[in-house]
């Protein structure tokens, strides 16, 4: 079992506008293989103010879940919700957290296969980040959040390292919550996150090597102007026109908090550009928080969004994008048409695995409307309603990027269950 250590990671150097951690892991000379997750940050504990302060029994709860589902225009005979959990000694319900099952599980996973180190996708703490004005202790809403899930993972592999990226509910709270996280995770011997929030990194020999960059979407979407707009019945995209002159358009309003300081969201997509565009490794991956594309059916205007900042870039140089946000697993291509003009590179792999601790429906009817409006856009396969995470290879004797998808089951038990597997061919130069 290969497996990265602290010692391995070389130095850390300033580099513009963020830090860069470079390092060449010499027990990384062949194939690196990871494990993806993210949203894990939910825990019954940690419940969402809502469902205390407007407590409903589990008949309740479902059928207000229910009726939310069909209000958005989703197949009443789609529908399902995640495992329910009744609050000891009351009628109170909310839905049931996953992840101490999927850190079980990517534990079996990584005895049979290698793993050697993780990334993180975001909203590793939940709902409102740390420093949430809800009277608990930071230091144990970060040891039961982050830490507590992974601990049999870390206990079967002791130097195994998780490299994090920020979520929308990690900046919930305020600024000083986002550094409160990044002070924890500094202090942890398997967490790395860099204090800006934005950093890349570089692992394996030189030739087979990956340099990762790690988004704060956050940040960039915090700096942009845009508007949710409706889906029609029959699962489309509203048209913005219609909806700003009728009302029913929403601007998406950054807490003041979350607004870019001194040009940062700016300054953060210079910085991917530039090191996509420079970058020397064999491999170059980019990860984030947030998606470009899911059929989930509600974060598509923040992808519309994203995908104007980023895609230009990825598209160009990068091997794939891995998200989160969206509460299950995915696996969509764009083909970069819209990018690069007569594009000749293999499609961009777009990996979202945000299913670690809760779980979410799609939107079939939108995901059809998206495959007819776009096409560009292509779904390869989804699971929704299910806790799960990512195992992924980059292969380098056949120049390819593999992914497996792992669900586990409701029951807790934990036990990996191998969901789907694709390959990839390598894309970037």
């Amino acid at each position: 079992m290969l497996s990265l250590s602290l010692l391995s990671l070389g130095i850390i150097a300033s580099c513009s506008n963020t830090q860069s951690i470079d390092s060449v892991d010499k027990n990384i000379t062949d194939n690196i293989n990871f494990l993806a997750f993210g949203d894990g940050g939910y825990h019954v504990d940690y419940p969402k103010k809502k469902h205390i302060e407007n407590p409903r029994n589990k008949a309740d709860f479902i059928i207000h879940e229910k009726e939310d589902w069909v209000a958005d225009y989703r197949p009443e005979s789609e529908f399902d919700h995640a495992p329910i959990y009744v609050y000891p000694n009351t009628n109170t319900a909310t839905e049931q957290g996953g992840a101490e099952a999927v850190g079980l599980a990517m534990t079996e996973v990584c005895i049979n296969k290698p793993c050697q180190f993780a990334i993180q996708l975001g909203d590793n703490i939940y709902p409102d980040g740390a420093g949430a004005d809800d009277g608990k202790d930071d230091q144990k809403r970060m040891n039961d959040l982050i830490l507590s899930p992974l601990m049999p993972l870390f206990t079967e592999h002791p130097d195994l390292m998780v490299y994090s990226a920020l979520g929308n509910h990690d900046w919930k709270s305020s600024r000083q919550g986002v550094a409160l996280q990044t002070q924890w995770m500094a202090e942890q011997k398997n967490f790395t996150l860099d204090e800006q929030g934005y950093y890349k990194y570089t692992l394996g020999s030189k030739g087979n090597d990956v340099e990762f960059f790690v988004l704060d979407t956050n940040m960039l979407l915090s700096g942009q102007t845009f508007h949710e707009v409706p889906l029609n019945s029959d699962g489309s995209e509203g048209e913005l026109t219609k909806a700003l002159k009728d009302g029913s358009a929403e601007l998406e309003q950054a807490d003041l908090h979350e607004l870019p300081i001194k040009g940062e969201d700016e300054q953060q997509l210079a910085w991917l550009a530039k090191g996509l565009k420079n970058s020397t490794a064999k491999w170059k991956v980019v990860y984030g928080h947030h998606i470009l594309w899911s059929i989930g059916g509600s974060k598509y205007s923040e992808g519309h969004v994203l995908r104007d900042l980023l895609l230009p870039s990825l598209c160009q140089y990068a091997d794939a994008y891995i998200a989160g946000h969206e509460h299950d697993l995915e696996l969509i291509t764009d083909d970069c048409s819209n990018y690069i003009a007569d594009n000749t590179r293999p499609p961009l792999p777009l990996i979202i695995s945000g299913a670690a601790a809760k779980m979410r429906g799609k939107h079939s009817p939108f995901a059809e409307q998206q495959a007819k409006r776009y096409p560009q856009y292509k779904l390869h396969w989804s699971q929704s309603f299910v806790w799960g995470f990512a195992h992924i290879e980059l292969n380098n004797q056949d120049d390819a990027l593999n992914v497996e998808f792992y669900t586990t089951p409701r029951n807790l038990s934990g036990k990996a269950e191998l969901a789907a597997q694709f390959s990839f061919d390598k894309r970037s130069d």
